[in-house]
């Protein structure tokens, strides 16, 4: 099948370029772990990112905020109506220790609101693609699949997700006021909120620092299976506020702390 937006499968293609960059360095037998300019987790970056920008640049006059040219300031920011947000290699901890499971994250903006998001991780050849109003799909050398969030039912264990690199008191706290039996299914990058938009996991609570470009792609593929992405209140973390997380709409670029829900 092909998907039902033409811009979708460009940045697809985009994304599968960008991971071939990325992987024609994590392929090499490196010792040098350090985010340096010289080390091999900064070639990779600045590769996928020269690659997405050049790419992006040939198909729309939009601009583009990414981790690796994130001084844009905001007096030119908060006049963007749509925007293209990337983040070229998410999931360094993943990239270091080579457990695959890092992606390249491409998103579109539009007022605030992630509308069209892929998320690829080059290791496994396995793409989430999100895009509002029409759906949200995974592709793989098998084909694409549709996907759709899937809420919790009583009686079934809780599937929560958690970072493989930061655990917190918090989770656990949530974890035992869920009520019944509950799994922590860990993971890493953006590959957490892809899990609840798959159906893989009832919860994602994010109750730690992530910028923008973590999220925006992976937002969208959510929003587009379903699920729910809202902030969290700072006083009291295990209490959604009844709002979604938006983007660019203030000069950090740092995110709330979040949930993710079906």
């Amino acid at each position: 099948m092909a998907l039902p937006d033409p811009l979708a499968e460009q940045i697809l293609r985009i994304s599968k370029l960008a991971g071939d960059k990325i992987m024609s360095i994590y392929d090499q037998d490196f010792a040098i772990f350090e985010k340096q300019d010289t080390s091999p987790l900064t070639e990779a970056d600045l590769a996928a990112h020269n690659c997405i920008v050049s790419e992006l640049k040939a198909i729309s006059d939009l601009p583009i905020l990414s981790e690796e040219s994130a001084n844009i300031p905001w007096d030119e920011r908060q006049t963007w109506q749509q925007y293209w947000l990337v983040d070229p290699l998410d999931g360094t901890k993943e990239f270091i220790k080579k457990n695959g499971e890092f992606t390249v994250n491409i998103a579109l903006i539009d007022k605030g609101v992630p509308v069209l998001g892929v998320v690829y991780a080059p290791v496994l050849q396995k793409a989430y693609i999100g895009i509002a109003g029409l759906g949200a799909w995974t592709e793989t050398p098998q084909g694409f699949t549709s996907i759709s969030a899937r809420q919790h039912e009583e009686g079934e264990i809780w599937k929560v997700v958690g970072s493989r690199s930061h655990q917190s008191p918090e989770i656990k706290n949530l974890l035992e006021q869920l009520g019944g039996e509950s799994e922590l299914v860990a993971m890493g990058s953006s590959l957490k909120l892809c899990l609840v938009a798959e159906g893989e996991a009832h919860l994602y609570p994010r109750l730690g620092p992530t910028s923008e470009w973590d999220t925006g792609a992976a937002h969208a593929v959510a929003n587009a299976a379903g699920a729910s992405v809202t902030v969290l209140d700072p006083e009291n973390p295990l209490n959604p506020v009844a709002e979604a997380l938006t983007y660019n709409q203030k000069e950090s670029v740092l995110n709330p702390f979040f949930l993710v829900s079906a």
